[in-house]
């Protein structure tokens, strides 16, 4: 049974910094969009900055999950934690939505 602890996971350096590099990415798009906005953009520039946007989200969130099933969930399983799956069905359904 859990403690109710919050979880962490353990990332290289290089992982971590990977992770904060596309975030980072992503914020400077986010500004990027923000500013076309402010200076009345054409609606379709907009619209395809946007789709950038959620298309980096999505590959992020992807990646993410891809290392989260091949250490997290591959760990948990081994160690006999019962409530992983259950884990992993949520947190893929809140991805694709």
């Amino acid at each position: 049974m859990e403690c109710g602890c919050k979880r962490t996971t353990e990332r290289t350096d290089e992982e971590r910094r990977a992770l904060i590099n596309r975030l980072k990415r992503i914020e400077g798009q986010v500004r990027g969009l923000c500013r076309m906005v402010e200076e009345d953009a054409y609606c379709v520039d907009i619209l395809t900055q946007t789709s950038a946007i959620t298309s980096a989200l999505s590959s992020f969130g992807t990646d993410l999950l891809e290392s989260h099933v091949r250490g997290c969930v591959v760990r948990d399983i081994k160690e006999g934690r019962e409530g992983t799956v259950d884990e992993l069905i949520a947190a893929v359904s809140r991805l694709i939505k």
